[in-house]
């Protein structure tokens, strides 16, 4: 079987407006996370799909992101099989904490990726 190669990309070519899915657990987002991120944990997410795919049907570019690159690389995987435009972003939260991107959480401390 011949795979195309997972569509990727570096956390500095992320529009700062760009629409980002964090397939984090529950506890990871709450440490820290992207401003304006779509929360739907992996654990969750084939039954959650139609939130994202409401969320996404302007056709905006899907920019997945998990810890370090594992589980958004299945998930982006997935959503390209389903048609839909989207990017792994490599390295994760962790390359997005260490390019100095922003990073919020809803309890106003200070965010760290968990």
């Amino acid at each position: 079987m011949n795979f195309a190669p997972l569509p990727s990309v570096d956390v500095a070519a992320v529009p700062s407006d760009g629409f980002v899915l964090d397939v984090r657990e529950a506890d990871e987002w709450a440490a820290g996370h992207v401003e304006g991120a779509l929360h739907i944990p992996m654990s969750d997410f084939v039954s959650r799909l139609g939130e994202l795919t409401e969320a996404a049907d302007d056709g905006r570019r899907v920019h997945v992101m998990c810890r370090v690159g594992g589980r958004s690389a299945q998930v982006t995987q997935y959503l390209v099989q389903q048609g839909i435009d989207a990017v792994n972003i490599d390295g994760g939260m962790l390359a997005w904490d260490g390019a100095g991107r922003p990073m919020v959480t809803d309890s106003g401390n200070s965010a760290f990726v968990l």
